[in-house]
């Protein structure tokens, strides 16, 4: 059959802005299993439909249920001259903060717990607000920044660690909780990959799209939305302020990487960790750390340490001088090389935390009432700041600056 003339109006392209190089491109509508990509820096932009909120609210629930189990009741025990002694996440961080550092404390309850509850509780947030009529933006915006700074797989690695350095001294024993632990662990995780924020903000702010040429859209910097901004020069979904790129993105990387610098220095100098066995007092840094368990016999967990905690900081460090000299200086050459860089040290950063989760474990474990005693040296607290500050610069960095530096609109994705 030959098709002479089509009636009716096409249906209208629906454009989307690049959050990374800004590149404009049309999308199509996704099916469930299919993802978008930026065609000129292979970004995702966004995926299909995942996972419906009903689905989320149930898993959501069941994470709640597993918090109070998997937190306060013992997830690992030992057994010391006879004495069975239990550890828990939260008595880890109790013990963190009574001996005269809450602030360190603090960081490891948030990655732990703060941001696992905030997780949960904002997915029910959505389902009851939507009901009530409630406002959903705030949440909505957070969820995106939130996956980050769960860290429940990474005090899972610190569990074993841990139980690697008690070995020497007493009979490791499983806890009761470390199914509860390992349950809620996959349930977050499940919730992670599964949460389409996108998908919930076309289902809470429908908005249609966007009339004019399609150069004259933008990004908005806080929901993704690619449109117009309103009169009051607000994104018409989230009413947060558009603008071109991130205000002084540049200002706040160089401020949280050199205060990282600074604070890295005292981290690796000092000791982290402090043991009293037999009436000797053994200090450990974080390199003298790593060294001591590899001289043990234990040169994988020897080895992961390391990596968390000596080279991914540094190689953070190195990386990010690096991404804001180019920027400076207009570098021309090596922009997939500097992307991936970029994005290679967005998903490494978080796993620095796990000397922080090691430290809390022993500190539940061997106190100093015991014949054997542990306690946190004052590395830890300079550390968990430097790896926090490395993490909000990478998250400060406007990746869009990386291309803006080549001064052309036309920069290609290759070496």
């Amino acid at each position: 059959m030959k098709i002479l003339a089509m009636s009716g109006p096409l249906p209208q392209p629906r454009y989307q802005r690049c959050s990374e190089c800004d590149y404009l491109f049309s999308i199509p509508d996704l099916k469930k299993t299919q993802t978008a990509h930026c065609p000129r820096c292979n970004a995702k932009v966004e995926k299909g439909r995942v996972c419906s909120l009903p689905r989320l609210i149930i898993i959501a629930i069941s994470i709640l249920l597993l918090m109070p189990f998997a937190y306060t009741e013992p997830l690992i025990s030992i057994r010391l001259l006879g004495t069975r002694i239990d550890a828990s996440l939260w008595e880890g961080i109790w013990q963190m903060s009574s001996q005269g550092s809450p602030l360190t404390a603090s960081m490891v309850a948030f990655c732990t717990i703060g941001a696992p509850l905030t997780l949960a509780g904002s997915i029910l947030y959505l389902h009851f607000g939507s009901r009530w009529g409630m406002n959903l933006k705030p949440v909505l915006l957070m969820l995106d920044r939130l996956k980050d700074w769960v860290m429940l797989d990474i005090y899972l690695v610190g569990m074993a660690v841990a139980s690697i350095k008690v070995k020497e001294y007493a009979d490791i024993d499983v806890g009761v909780a470390l199914v509860a632990y390992l349950m809620m662990t996959v349930l977050v995780i499940i919730t992670q990959i599964n949460l389409n924020i996108e998908q919930l903000w076309e289902e809470f702010y429908p908005q249609p799209r966007p009339k004019g040429p399609p150069s004259s859209l933008k990004l908005c910097l806080s929901c993704k939305f690619t449109g117009h901004a309103d009169a009051e020069g607000r994104c018409p979904r989230c009413h947060v302020p558009m603008s071109a790129r991130y205000k002084h993105s540049l200002q706040k990387t160089w401020a949280a990487l050199l205060a990282a610098i600074m604070f890295l220095i005292p981290a690796n100098l000092l000791p982290i960790s402090i043991v009293y066995a037999n009436g000797q007092r053994l200090e450990d840094t974080i390199f003298s750390g790593v060294v001591s368990l590899a001289t043990s016999g234990n040169i994988p967990i020897a080895a992961i340490v390391f990596i968390a905690s000596v080279l991914v900081p540094f190689t953070k460090v190195i990386v990010m001088l690096t991404l804001l000299l180019s920027i400076h200086f207009k570098a021309i050459q090596g922009l997939k090389t500097r992307i991936r860089l970029l994005r290679l040290v967005t998903w490494i950063g978080r796993w620095s935390m796990l000397d922080l989760f090691v430290i809390s474990l022993m500190m539940s474990l061997v106190n100093r009432d015991q014949l054997l005693s542990f306690t946190m040296g004052p590395a830890a607290f300079f550390f968990g700041t430097a790896v926090i500050l490395t993490i909000l610069a990478v998250e400060w960095l406007d990746s869009r600056l990386i291309w803006d530096a080549h001064a052309t609109g036309n920069a290609e994705y290759t070496d």
